[in-house]
């Protein structure tokens, strides 16, 4: 029995060294800091840091800082890195790079011109330890990001430029930081600045030529294997974080820059973002802030007063430049005092970035204990003070802002619960299809996207009911990979055109994703009995892809709108759609239209506040399509607006366009859409004899003899 207890005892001996009983201990605190904090409505991130402390050795020594403490929190830091480069809106950048240069200017330089004097001359730091600290200064970390996207104010003009502004400050900071590094190894010479400026540009040119082209050829060829994508990600991270070593630059540059080369080939809304982020938030980003409050060490502090003083000073320096950076930034750019309140409270918080210099600058024993320390110091401050400010101007915005919407935007709002149905035909193609829906379904929606097969009615239609059940419910765990449900239904019917139809009245679909026919000789079978029945059929809108590569392998998304579709009930829906996709997968938008439906496009933009690179190209050679064919190239993507028969858009010379797209842009990924219809609430569904098809037939053989005949004349012209 003593033996018993004296094991026990030795295994609670502090430092805690047993590995599985530390790690428990870490998940613990992970778990448990956030939540006891969010009632206090105070950051997480304070939570863990503060957790560190206490556990470290410098607190109750409950664990000690051994080699997997700083192999985890390694990882940590260069994640935090990735997951910034990875999610910043590239879009947001391109659309506001002006505003967003001005004020990255602004925020880095202002900060540094505060900070370097109070340090050199007011604390007594040297040149090194005094530049690296007021560039710290320059940095900050969207710790309030979230507040300001649950409040419904994210696409507000000044947290556009606060986002691409992170860009500019953090690099910008990331690269002086290797120059204070080699100051402060003697060897800042001609040599080294030769070295650097070598060194950057080959590690520019493997990140971001060589490995944007490795990384698409990898997720084509193992496009199943979804794993495997995210091993490959984790192992892009770590090879960028060495490359970025091996040049002379600290590896959190690596890092960064890894997570900016792969951002346009991982959409924000799929399985593999979601995945990273899931990971890093729940593990390893923790992991590495509880491990940053383990070097705390209490003791100093609270041995004197110069501690206290450092840090105080510290903070009140750090929130200072911030606060005037975006003081200047509202005065130039004629911004409201809650917009000036936001960008303080967005750009005011320090944390990843801010760790990373003191940390590297520390281990260099270029910083001291009391910076070290009044760095911890200021970020529990500055979260704080930041997550408070821009919560407050959230709100005041969110409450202030003019209700300009119209009727149209009104009715897009009311349907936050949108139906996404695909109907599966083949199931070769769902994944794909199922990939596009995760893509453009509304993020408010809480409805399930929903996977319908239609089997005929015979003799074996119970068994085929059961083989395509089993055979869709292995796609509920793709949905699952993005926190998306997705459901199953199968049905049967004697016409799967009838059934889908059908199934879309009975789920209430707002929008039905079909995948692109099989040839079954030509492209006329496409509008054969089956899809002109369900184009006729389904007043929703309606969408038909064909995926025929990756759809990270884009260059520009072409937006083809021919005249009048901007009067179409459902055409705001889709524009909203397609600079979804352009904003998922960082790609610009030109637009092939007239000029009137290029001013509608450019309204919903401003009324919605859609953002992305938009480029107008004028056309109007409606009858010879295939001019446009000539600016196609084989990687860009194509989405099309149809019209059914009878809507406001319909014009007969446009049918043809879907068989030229067959014909001459066979390696594009093509999205035919078309828009819902304006129900007019009158229903024929009691006169079940009632069908237009003869009508449909006799207009389109007027039709056809029409052109026949005017062809006669056209050539007899010609040979006079």
């Amino acid at each position: 029995m003593n033996e018993f207890f004296n094991h026990l005892a030795g295994e609670f001996e502090l430092p805690l060294q047993n590995p599985v009983l530390v790690f428990s201990l870490i998940l613990l605190i992970i778990l448990m800091a956030p939540i006891l904090l969010k009632r206090l409505n105070i950051p997480g991130i304070i939570g863990l840091i503060i957790s560190g402390v206490i556990i470290g050795p410098y607190g109750f020594n409950l664990l000690e800082n051994n080699f997997a403490i700083k192999l985890f929190s390694t990882i940590g830091l260069l994640y935090i890195m990735f997951i910034a480069g990875l999610e910043l809106d590239l879009n947001e950048f391109k659309t506001h790079k002006n505003k967003s240069l001005v004020f990255g200017f602004l925020t880095f330089i202002i900060p540094i011109m505060v900070g370097f004097p109070v340090c050199y001359y007011l604390l007594g730091y040297d040149f090194n330890a005094s530049f690296l600290t007021a560039s710290m200064f320059a940095t900050h970390t969207l710790v309030a990001y979230p507040i300001v996207s649950k409040l419904g104010v994210a696409k507000n003009q000044a947290v556009a430029i606060t986002v691409g502004g992170t860009i500019l400050t953090d690099t910008a900071v990331l690269i002086i930081l290797a120059v204070i590094i080699g100051n402060s190894q003697g060897s800042l010479d001609q040599s080294f600045w030769l070295r650097l400026i070598i060194s950057l540009t080959i590690f520019s040119a493997i990140m971001f030529l060589v490995m944007p082209r490795i990384a698409k050829w990898f997720f084509r060829k193992l496009e199943s294997e979804k794993h495997m994508h995210y091993i490959f990600v984790l192992a892009v991270v770590f090879f960028a974080a060495f490359l970025a070593e091996v040049a002379g630059i600290e590896p959190i540059i690596g890092a960064f820059v890894a997570g900016l080369a792969l951002n346009p080939l991982i959409p924000h809304s799929s399985a593999l973002m979601n995945r990273i982020e899931f990971i890093g938030n729940s593990l390893f980003i923790p992991f590495f802030l509880i491990s940053v409050g383990m070097l705390v060490d209490v003791s100093v502090i609270l041995s004197g007063p110069m501690a206290i003083i450092i840090a105080l000073t510290l903070s009140v320096v750090a929130i200072f430049g911030k606060w005037l950076a975006a003081f200047f930034t509202q005065k130039i750019f004629k911004y409201s005092g809650a917009q000036r309140q936001l960008i303080f409270g967005l750009s005011g918080a320090h944390a990843a970035a801010t760790l990373a210099v003191i940390l590297v600058g520390y281990n260099a024993n270029i910083l001291d204990d009391n910076i070290l320390n009044g760095t911890i110091i200021l970020i529990l401050i500055t979260c704080v003070v930041a997550s408070f400010a821009a919560e407050k101007a959230a709100k005041k915005i969110a409450l202030s802002e003019e209700d300009e919407v119209s009727v149209e935007e009104l009715k897009n709002q009311s349907h936050y619960n949108e139906q996404i149905l695909i109907p599966v035909a083949n199931l070769a193609i769902v994944e794909s299809l199922l990939d596009f829906a995760l893509i453009i379904k509304d993020k408010n929606s809480t409805n399930p996207i929903t996977l319908l097969s239609v089997v005929p009615n015979n003799n074996e239609a119970e068994l085929n009911i059961l083989k395509y059940r089993k055979e869709l419910e292995k796609f509920i765990h793709q949905g699952s990979a993005t926190e998306s449900t997705v459901n199953t239904i199968t049905t049967i019917d004697h016409n799967p055109a009838s059934g889908i139809a059908r199934a879309a009245k009975e789920v209430m679909a707002d929008f039905v994703i079909i995948g692109w026919p099989q040839k079954t000789g030509f492209i006329d079978k496409l509008f054969g009995e089956k899809i002109d029945s369900i184009i006729n059929n389904v007043d929703k809108g309606l969408a038909l892809c064909r995926f025929v590569r990756p759809l990270i392998e884009k260059k520009k998304l072409v937006f083809i709108c021919p005249p009048f579709t901007e009067k179409e009930s459902g055409f705001t829906t889709i524009v909203q759609k397609t600079f979804r996709i352009s904003q998922e997968y960082s790609i610009p938008v030109v637009l092939y239209s007239e000029e009137r439906t290029y001013e509608a496009v450019q309204q919903i933009m401003k009324a919605f506040k859609l953002n992305g690179k938009l480029t107008f190209k004028p056309f109007n050679y409606w009858e010879d399509f295939l001019v446009i064919t000539k600016d196609i190239s084989p990687s860009d993507l194509l989405v099309f607006i149809a019209s059914r028969r009878g809507s406001i858009s319909y014009a007969p010379h446009l049918e043809r366009i879907p068989d030229k797209f067959e014909r001459y842009l066979s390696q594009n990924n093509l999205i035919v859409v078309y828009p819902q219809e304006n129900v007019s609430g009158i229903s024929i569904d009691d006169y079940e004899n009632f069908s237009p098809d003869p009508i449909n037939k006799g207009i389109e053989a007027i039709e056809q003899i029409g052109k026949g005949i005017g062809s006669i004349f056209k050539k007899d012209r010609e040979k006079e």
